[in-house]
């Protein structure tokens, strides 16, 4: 927002149907984004936002992962404008038109946890705000590609990186990769071992093989790659106020691909 297998040099991996529990609690994470983006609209807080994302994952028959976690207060992190992650929903927090929002969300279903965010806008946003989105989904796209039996951690991040600089030559501008966050293992527990960083060298780290699991999750700035915690010690914002955007999906590894397993409702 702890290992499995407690082996170091391999990326902690589930069995065929342990990876279909985890998508089983992944797709009431994608039916909760979905309700929670349909409600999204002028005038409503953030807080009525994660009101409907604890009823669809509660009416599912799950339980949200994030409320109570390390005493965080509610079921979504929604990070607005230049909020990066871990926003805190508020009923003082009221969506206006252009605001850029991300929605971070978790359920558990049967002890397996889902865990997926996107980033979207309220009613029409500026053109800059909506490739920073389209980067940032682009960049964890690069990094699922990756996700292969027998690539090492930091394949990962590279490819998230190499994605992030593609994005940035077709859309002709730079964006920061916030520095200091990045994805994670994912199981019976949200948060695992290993840490997987957006960002550096290829060839390193622990290897993925088949039913390795991790949360990819880029987060992109259309400033600095620095940011900052406020006095709430959750929301992490730009230190710069640029805006900024966040994709996640839980991926496991196949011998037919990588595996999303946190899909949305079409």
């Amino acid at each position: 927002m702890v290992f499995g297998r407690k082996n170091k040099k391999v990326v902690p991996f589930r069995t065929a149907g342990e990876l279909d529990a985890m998508a089983a609690a992944g797709a009431i994470v994608g039916k909760a984004l979905v309700a929670v983006r349909a409600a999204a609209k002028p005038g409503v807080s953030t807080l009525e936002l994660d009101e409907v994302a604890e009823q669809t994952i509660r009416d599912a028959g799950a339980v949200p992962s994030f409320k109570g976690y390390h005493g965080f207060p509610g079921s979504i992190c929604s990070s607005v404008n230049d909020r990066v992650v871990h926003g805190i929903p508020s009923k003082d927090e009221v969506l206006t038109e252009g605001d850029l929002v991300s929605i971070d969300c978790g359920a558990i279903l049967d002890g397996w946890h889902g865990d997926s965010a996107w980033t979207f806008g309220v009613g029409t946003v500026i053109e800059a705000d909506r490739l920073l989105s389209e980067a940032t989904r682009l960049s964890m796209e690069a990094g699922i590609a990756a996700m292969l039996p027998g690539s090492r951690l930091t394949d990962i991040s590279h490819a998230i990186e190499l994605g992030t600089r593609a994005a940035e030559k077709a859309h002709g501008r730079a964006y920061g990769i916030v520095d200091g966050y990045g994805g994670h293992g994912i199981g019976r527990q949200m948060h695992m071992d290993p840490f997987l960083a957006n960002e550096g060298e290829p060839g390193r780290g622990p290897k993925l093989v088949v039913g390795s699991v991790l949360a990819i999750e880029p987060m992109l700035t259309l400033g600095t790659t620095q940011t900052r915690v406020l006095d709430d010690d959750w929301t992490v914002v730009t230190e710069d106020g640029s805006r900024a955007a966040h994709w996640e999906h839980t991926v496991a590894v196949t011998e037919d691909g990588p595996r999303i397993l946190t899909l949305r409702p079409e």
